[in-house]
């Protein structure tokens, strides 16, 4: 199976970019399934369900959230109406939505994508992810009940992402770190066969501060002071991301290469 994951999608730019390549993209590399994280795309903060809507539209399987999955509070009831929306496992109990659930790819094969938050930097107290995580992808094994899992781990720390992929080693096809906005050049498959990045980075302009326009970010860096409202960056788009193919029999990646399309990144393509 050739799987696509693209990291934190940031504002109009990041939208517009998915919107532009993910459908050149899922036929010139054949892609069985797309995951994409969702939680930035509009305004930076969360995710409409009109930004759902066109990614879903534009080839995405299924859209991943975060720590801002509800920011945009039609998300708390659309997410409950669109199955291929998944929110952090353990954000908080009686969130809408759910944060685990088994897809299929045009051939019938079956994904699990799952999400989870991290607890180490992040501002809230989030429930345990390792035990979370355990008992979702427990009914589902690697090569048995599904021929694919994928994990978004949303975390601040690389290290705890890291702890997370040697976790999920050889129960997961791949685990990959969103939330802190900068690619990580660690891509690699794990030793019992999970295809593993500390972070995809994001589909957004990287002329700025993980996504944001310089002036506000800087200000307040070096004053100390706030002056605005942070606001998405809108110079030319880097998509990033991981791609991995796996082994159908056995749901471990074969292959695992970081994606860079356009702007100011480069990486080569799968």
């Amino acid at each position: 199976m050739k799987i696509l994951f693209l990291g934190d999608v940031v504002g109009r730019a990041g939208r517009q970019a998915v919107l532009e390549h993910l459908p050149r993209l899922r036929e010139a590399w054949k892609l069985d399934f797309v995951v994409v994280n969702g939680e930035n795309a509009t305004g930076g903060m969360g995710l409409s369900a009109e930004h759902a809507k066109a990614m879903l539209g534009a080839g995405a399987d299924v859209l991943t959230l975060g720590d801002h999955a509800f920011d945009q509070r039609d998300m708390l009831s659309y997410c409950e109406q669109e199955p291929r929306i998944i929110r952090p496992l353990n954000y908080a109990k009686g969130a809408p939505g759910t944060g685990a659930r088994m897809f299929a790819d045009a051939r019938g094969r079956k994904v699990l994508v799952a999400q989870v938050l991290g607890q180490v930097f992040m501002k809230r107290a989030f429930d345990d992810p390792f035990g979370t995580i355990e008992t979702a992808l427990k009914p589902y094994p690697l090569g048995g009940q599904a021929q694919a899992v994928i994990v978004d781990v949303h975390c601040e720390a690389t290290s705890e992402k890291m702890a997370m992929g040697q976790f999920l080693d050889g129960r997961a096809s791949m685990v990959v770190g969103t939330h802190t906005h900068v690619p990580t050049g660690d891509a690699m498959i794990l030793p019992k066969g999970t295809a593993y990045q500390t972070d995809a980075g994001m589909c957004g302009d990287y002329h700025s501060v993980i996504g944001m326009e310089k002036a506000e970010p800087l200000r307040r860096f070096v004053t100390g002071m706030a002056k605005g409202r942070f606001s998405p960056a809108m110079g030319p788009v880097t998509l990033s991301g991981l791609y991995v193919e796996t082994d159908d029999a056995t749901g471990r990646a074969v292959r695992v290469a970081m994606v860079r399309e356009g702007g100011a990144l480069q990486a080569s393509a799968p």
